[in-house]
């Protein structure tokens, strides 16, 4: 399986608002990786889970 490797240009104009709730571990962790790579935390959260989709066994 391929890593995931975080990217600063990712933006999509066709774009849903949800709210979603994530322990606060999983938040500190995003938020560390979004700062480490100067980018928003909704662009990290995003390639997660494109990322996730992707390589999805379904």
């Amino acid at each position: 399986m391929e890593k995931l490797k975080i990217v600063a240009n990712t933006r999509n104009k066709d774009t849903i608002t949800r709210t979603i709730r994530m322990s606060g571990k999983t938040y500190d962790r995003i938020t560390a990786v979004a700062e480490k790579n100067n980018i928003s935390f909704n662009s990290v959260v995003n390639q997660i889970i494109e990322y996730g989709l992707k390589n999805l066994d379904s």
